[in-house]
């Protein structure tokens, strides 16, 4: 009987994690988070995700990029490939979406870590 028991408690558990695994969200960095201001970004958590909407108007280096909105300016690091092979110009409206990169060493610099770039 404590077989049995223990079976059937068993099988309970492991039928109860399957099911919550199978109602977790795949893929959760395919939410779009509303969109978000330059001044907001800069406020926000570590690795907090934004939707920033305005302009990249000057290469920095190293797939890094100035973005712009009435805002404000923040560095943006965009991946090569995120671009389609798509030209832009400083005066070309894009989306990005991504997180929020602070780094405290030597000092405080917030970046955004862009996932995607939308024309």
């Amino acid at each position: 009987m404590k077989l049995i028991s223990k079976l059937l408690i068993s099988s309970s558990l492991i039928a109860a994690s399957t099911l919550t695994l199978a109602n977790a969200p795949i893929n959760q960095s395919a939410v779009v988070p509303a969109a978000t201001t330059v001044k907001q970004a800069l406020s926000l958590k570590d690795e907090q995700k934004v939707q920033l909407r305005g302009y990249v108007v000057k290469a920095i280096g190293d797939e890094k990029y100035e973005f712009k909105d009435n805002t404000g300016s923040i560095t943006v690091d965009i991946d090569d490939d995120l671009w389609q092979g798509k030209p832009i110009a400083a005066n070309t409206a894009v989306t990005l979406i991504g997180e929020v990169d602070i780094d405290y060493k030597p000092m405080k610099r917030v970046e955004i870590d862009v996932d995607a770039v939308q024309f």
